[in-house]
Order: structure tokens, then sequence, then C-alpha cells
């Protein structure tokens, strides 16, 4: 993470541009408190520039090249997990007020979104329609981190991830360079954009072809469970075997006495009760059921069950701790390892999202993100990062790569498992082309002058 720095001496705030200048937010003033961190991370950022167009990101690109001597962090949302969004000292880009939802071709789905922009905003703007886009699990989240980094979420095994429905981003490049990215505009940095698009410039509009989805079925199940390990396991079986129509998250923690209690959250891509009971049973059998909410719903209402950011933004304490991992399969060995893990006490929050079907529909070299093929992306949090990383490492031998949005584990081997050795080497040689200076630099950096040590 970064280190604090002297703002006031470190800042020109004299030089902040003139279309910048009136909504700058710097300490003290009225905004700050909302702006300074984001949902699990706390930050004193010197100075919140907030451009409201592409032209204005070119100026803030400018400023935050005058000052390289400073954390960068860029925000669409403030929900990553990773916290990378904020800072102490540095420079924070906002893109909060570059959140409209268009739609550009009826006939072809195709719509336009800024990186500001919420996901329950998203599924709001395409209700009517009766499309949808999937995101992660949660509609508070901002279009920009998560559009760049994968999207693994409720509607993924049928429908792919969020980048797979990508067909062209705008960008403003590390030296101030407007460009677009499809695939046949500058397709290079296209591939690179969906998975590390953090490490290559700054996106202002996304261009989706959104899926048809109408009415769905949405679970939320509480189960206890007697015996975690075989839980786990059969959790994983039920997932693995569930049609891609059906997607179901699983979130634990600390088992209480004998006994452990699973929350699952499960979406049907589908509008038939009968078909949605038949889809949930294998999952609802885990345990005693505890609590259970099953309706047939709107996509977007689902989403829309995120709370509202209030006007006071965010309020974090304390630095986030949290490692991820794909796992190639759940095997008895793991569930073992994961049931241990959590006794232990050393996680608090720990989730399962299954993969498979539409996921893994897509070629792994046609994406920066190329884990395509696991069985399910594992997520896990706990008070410090020493203490998670010392119980976390030794499951290692049962995962293959990371998810970037839900790691804060800063060693230089955590970029070598979130991309393998050809697609690191491939985004090094593009960080050299489009960020020779190694501005974008504080999320998950791929710095130009390394060399792969898989090499």
């Amino acid at each position: 993470m970064s280190h604090p720095v002297d703002s006031e001496a470190a800042i020109d705030h004299a030089g902040v541009p003139a279309s910048l200048a009136a909504g700058a937010v710097r300490p003290g003033d009225p905004d700050y408190a909302r702006l300074r961190s984001n949902y699990l991370r706390a930050g004193s950022p010197g100075l919140v520039l907030r451009p409201g167009s592409p032209d204005e990101v070119v100026d803030a690109i400018g400023f935050a090249r005058r000052h390289r001597h400073l954390p960068l962090g860029v925000r669409s949302g403030g929900h990553g997990v990773s916290g990378r969004s904020t800072n102490r000292g540095g420079l924070v880009i906002d893109l909060g007020t570059m959140n409209g939802v268009e739609v550009l071709d009826e006939a072809t789905r195709l719509v336009r979104v800024g990186p500001g922009a919420r996901w329950k905003d998203v599924a709001r703007a395409l209700d009517p329609y009766d499309w949808a886009l999937g995101s992660g699990d949660y509609g508070g989240v901002g279009v920009g981190g998560l559009a760049t980094a994968g999207g693994i979420g409720l509607l993924a095994r049928k429908h792919g991830l969020t980048i797979d429905h990508l067909r062209a981003v705008e960008l403003v490049l590390a030296d101030g360079t407007r460009l677009r990215a499809s695939a046949t505009e500058n397709p290079d940095l296209f591939w690179a954009v969906r998975g590390a698009g953090a490490n290559f410039g700054i996106a202002t509009a996304f261009e989706f072809e959104v899926s048809e989805v109408a009415e769905v079925g949405w679970a939320q199940l509480a189960l206890a469970v007697p015996d975690l390990e075989h839980a786990l396991l059969q959790y994983a079986e039920a997932a693995a075997a569930a049609p891609r129509d059906t997607t179901v998250f699983l979130v634990t923690g600390r088992p209480h006495g004998a006994q452990a209690v699973l929350q699952l959250f499960g979406m049907v891509d589908a509008a038939d009760p009968d078909v949605i009971v038949d889809r949930l049973g294998p999952f609802a059998a885990l345990g005693a059921l505890v609590q259970q909410q099953v309706v047939v719903t709107r996509y977007a209402d689902v989403m829309g069950l995120a709370a509202d950011v209030g006007p006071e933004g965010h309020r974090a304490i304390g630095e986030p701790a949290s490692r991820s991992a794909f796992a190639p399969r759940f095997t008895p060995e793991l569930a073992a390892d994961t049931a241990r893990l959590l006794e232990s006490g050393a996680v608090f929050f720990y989730e399962i999202r299954p993969m498979g079907g539409a996921i893994a529909d897509v070629p792994p070299e046609e994406t920066a993100f190329t884990y395509r093929s696991p069985a399910a992306q594992i997520t896990a949090l706990g008070a410090t990062q020493a203490a998670l990383d010392a119980a976390w490492d030794p499951l290692r031998r049962h995962y293959d790569g990371l998810y970037l949005s839900f790691d804060t584990d800063l060693r230089p081997e955590r970029l070598r498992d979130a991309f393998p050795p050809a697609a690191l080497r491939r985004l090094r040689t593009l960080k050299r082309r489009y960020d020779p200076d190694n501005l974008f630099r504080d999320n998950f950096n791929i710095a130009p002058e390394e060399e792969d040590l898989h090499d």
C-alpha cells in the first residue's frame, strides 16, 4: 500500500487545470469526508479530481503526469475489495459523475455505459427492454473497475463474464491520447483491457452487447450444517452439476461450535417456478434450512437490493485484507483444508463463486483474463494481511491463479498468479508501448521494465 505523503508540499494546487478546479476536493473541503475513503479502505488523498468528460480526464491525467512522485488512484464506484481507488497523500481521479447509460442500437442490444455508473443503474436502464448485463453479485459496484477486470457474476454461467460482452472501449492513455479499442481498432489494447485494463489507461466509456433476460429466479438461503467439510464438497458437486442457467454463490465464515452456517445466493435464468425449484433442490439439501426466500423477480430488482451510498460516502476504516484464487477442481482435500482454515478463525468471510458454462466457452487467449476453465473462484477476507497470508498460503497447492479484484497481497509473485507466463509477457510488451513511464502503477502493476520470472 502507498505510504503517507506531505500532500500540501507535494501537490501543486495552484496548477490544477481550470476545467477541474471547481470540482477539485482537498483536505478540509466540505466534500472531503465523503470522498476520502472507499468501501473497505480508509484513505486520506491530498487531492481528488472529478472529471466529467473525456477531455477533463485528459486534463486530470496531465496533472497526474506532473505529479509522478505521488500515488495515483482511479475510482469508478469505490467498491473494489482491493481498496486501490484511494491512497494516502496522493491523487485520486474520481469518475463518479461519468455515469450515463444509453441504448445505441436496440436491434443489436448495444449500449453505452459510463465508467462511474453503478451496476444497479445499468440494470434499471436495461430492464424495460427485457435485457440485462451480468456483473458481480452486488449492484452498488462501479462499472469501470469490474468491466476491466472480468466480471464473475450471477449470470456468468449462462451469459459469460462481463468482459465477454464488451464490444468497444474508449480510453485516455498515459500521454493524454484519446482512442477507441475494439476487435478492429487497436485490437491489442482491446485484448489487454479485458482483464488488465487498470494498467493501460482510464476508460471513459464502454460499449456492451447485452443479453435478453426477463424474469429470473432469485434465492437467498441460510443452512446450518454439522459437517462443514462434507457440506463444502456437496456444494461443489451440486454447483458443477447444475445446468448453466443456474449460478449459486456460497458465503460462510468461522463455524459456531458444532455447526456452520452457509449463506447461498442463487440465480436461475428462468421464470417457471417449477424449473427454479428443481434447479435449487440440490443446494437446499445441503443442510437444515434456517432461512429461505425464493422469488420470481427481475434482474434489476436483484441488483437494486444494493444500498445507495449516502451523502456521507464510503466510511471505511483500516486496511482490507483479502486473498483470492481459482480452483481448477474443488477436491475432497481442498474441502478438508478449507474447513480447517475457517475453523482457525483467520478468515471471517469466505466466498465460492462457481464458474464453468459460458465462461469456459471463450478461448483463454482471447482476453487478458485467461482463467476460463476453473471450477470456482474463491475469496477470503481476514483481519490483517499477515495473519491471512499465513493461513492462506498453505492452500495454494490447490489453486491456479487469482482474481485481481479481490486480492490485496502485493507480493510480486501475485502478479504471476494473476497472469500466466505468455499473457504476462504480452502485457509487459503492451505496457512498454502504451504506458512506458508506468503512470498507472497502483493496481497490480505490470511494470514495463521488469521481466517475467517464468522466462
